[in-house]
């Protein structure tokens, strides 16, 4: 039996996220959540069977197809159903309000999932949205990986926005530090690691449904 996770005395450094997505679009923080909760989150992660995962597509919907030449990760949907996703979900949630409320962004939904990177698995640059086509606002990642060293690779790489001359941002996949930034305007890329790496992705969106169309479609 899994240990229950209070979510209620969470660490939440939500406020700070929100400053620095205001300022800069991106936001990086080491041992963004607890530790018991990121361990949690990492022991189920790594005891999932290989047939809970499917090897990740790309596109959405319709347009989704399996392109190893792009990616070659595998991933398991989160939909709330143990106490440690329980309790990432509504860490998740608060952040959700929290940038509504300061950033007043409009947020309606989380989703995310379960992303495995087995050795020489990589993603290739790409945005998780484009501009005016899409509801996927702030992406979020966090990292699952302890004793991660710098020399073990897979770092995330992201690429300066349109216009302005800045270095590629790479962030080592470390133990509990989270990664948020505006879908639209950061091309990203995984690189290749040499070790299993796990982390976990996800996007707020913003509530495109219609009287034809239930959104999201998860």
């Amino acid at each position: 039996m899994q240990p229950q996770i209070d979510s209620r005395h969470l660490t939440q450094p939500h406020s700070m996220i929100a400053t620095q997505l205001a300022d800069r679009g991106v936001s990086i923080v080491p041992n963004a959540i607890p530790s018991e909760l990121g361990m949690a989150l990492w022991r189920e992660v790594t005891e999932l069977d290989d047939a809970q995962f499917q090897a990740a597509k790309i596109g959405r919907q319709r347009l989704e197809q399996h392109n190893r030449f792009t990616r070659t990760d595998s991933i398991c949907w989160i939909h709330g159903t143990s106490a440690p996703c329980i309790a990432w979900l509504a860490w998740t949630e608060s952040l959700r309000q929290t940038l509504n409320r300061e950033l007043f962004m409009g947020l309606f939904s989380f989703e995310s999932h379960y992303a495995h990177y087995r050795p020489g698995d990589f993603y290739k640059r790409h945005l998780d949205a484009f501009r005016g086509e899409a509801n996927r606002l702030v992406s979020v990642v966090l990292y699952l990986n302890p004793g991660w060293q710098p020399d073990d690779g897979g770092e995330l790489v992201l690429y300066p926005r349109d216009g302005e001359i800045h270095e590629p941002i790479k962030v080592t996949p470390s133990f509990g530090t989270l990664v948020c930034f505006l879908s639209e305007e950061f091309p990203h890329e995984v690189l290749p690691a040499k070790r299993d790496r796990y982390s976990i992705a996800g996007w707020f969106r913003v509530n495109t449904s219609t009287a034809s169309r239930v959104d999201p479609p998860r």
